[in-house]
């Protein structure tokens, strides 16, 4: 139970970047991009074939979260430049890149248990500090069975999390992001203003897939291997993230939206971690579980609203006279 939690606490504060990414293009710019399928692989096929031909693996995932951000350049290229509706640009970047990652890995599949990883350097450096000792000593006294190794990956992603939503909050109050916001309002009177909207869409487009290509990069570390095929549906999971995290804390403000798609994509693995444990259900059932997560999401809060709307209705029919609803 407590490993099941855990496992899904630390692969979704991984995907929690992948979420970010998808709020920027969905939410922030309004931008229906599909290419997230696609430059999520890239990501993980240029960190692994980095890492196989000896590349430090922090150097790698940059390469990969770079890939991914020329890969969304391109498709707000074929938007603006190209005039293609912005749902299909991202479904014909995504097909390319199916090719071009391949291209890239030069099979479907590459594994990286026999290389140095940052999951692996992690690990090892997390063993030498000693702490398991000290965090199995306290879990033998909950009655726990013991600390699972890869601990030191959940802060280190913890950090890097706070970091990227630190410079996301930041760079949304700059004047540049400011600007991509209104961008995703209202297209044509931020044009009034004499903004490059195009550049601010390519801008756009290319940070949220440079976002998901790294996520990409570091799941394929954490997992130990890169397939051709790991992205299919991912733009499903993205917004399941996304709507989840809303419906449950909020949008209010920038820093607090941040926050709810970061908690979000946490809150989505533990629900799809513990659906799986029912003996009914089992890995493929994946994406029908997270159509139903969606579906809910995006159904309850609209019941909700309905049925206050329903009672403040009827507090106001009751504080009526009479006589007024008798009228009525």
């Amino acid at each position: 139970m407590f490993l099941s939690l855990f496992g899904a606490v630390e692969s979704g504060a991984i995907y929690a970047i992948m979420a970010l990414g998808v709020y920027l293009t969905f939410r922030v710019l309004d931008f229906p991009d599909l290419t997230v399928d696609g430059s999520f692989v890239t990501g993980a096929a240029v960190a692994a074939i980095s890492i196989m031909n000896g590349l430090p693996p922090i150097l790698g995932t940059i390469l990969g979260a770079l890939a991914g951000f020329i890969a969304g350049c391109i498709t707000g290229i074929l938007h603006t430049k190209g005039k293609i509706n912005a749902l299909l640009s991202g479904i014909l970047m995504m097909i390319a890149l199916y090719s071009i990652n391949l291209r890239i890995m030069g099979q479907p599949t590459l594994s990286l248990l026999n290389d140095s990883t940052l999951k692996t350097q992690l690990v090892s450096v997390w063993e030498k500090t000693g702490i398991d000792g000290v965090l199995n000593n306290l879990l033998s006294a909950l009655g726990l069975e013991r600390f699972p190794a890869t601990w030191g990956i959940v802060i280190f992603m913890i950090l890097v999390i706070i970091a990227i939503k630190i410079i996301v909050d930041f760079f949304l109050k700059t004047e540049v992001g400011l600007a991509l916001r209104a961008t995703g309002d209202n297209q044509r009177m931020i044009r009034s203003f004499s903004a490059n909207t195009d550049t601010l869409i390519i801008v756009g487009v290319g940070i949220s897939n440079g976002l998901v290509a790294f996520s990409g990069a570091l799941i394929a570390q954490h997992g130990g291997f890169a397939d051709v095929g790991m992205g299919i549906g991912l733009i499903v999971i993205g917004l399941a993230s996304v709507i989840i995290g809303e419906a449950l804390f909020g949008t209010k403000t920038i820093a607090r939206a941040t926050l709810a798609v970061i908690l979000g994509a946490i809150v989505y693995r533990i629900v799809v971690t513990f659906a799986l444990r029912v003996e009914f259900l089992d890995t493929g059932d994946m994406k029908l579980i997270t159509s139903l997560l969606v579906i809910v999401a995006l159904v309850a809060p609209k019941i909700l609203q309905a049925q206050r709307e329903k009672q403040r209705r009827l507090k106001k029919r009751a504080a009526l006279p009479m006589e007024d609803i008798k009228n009525a």
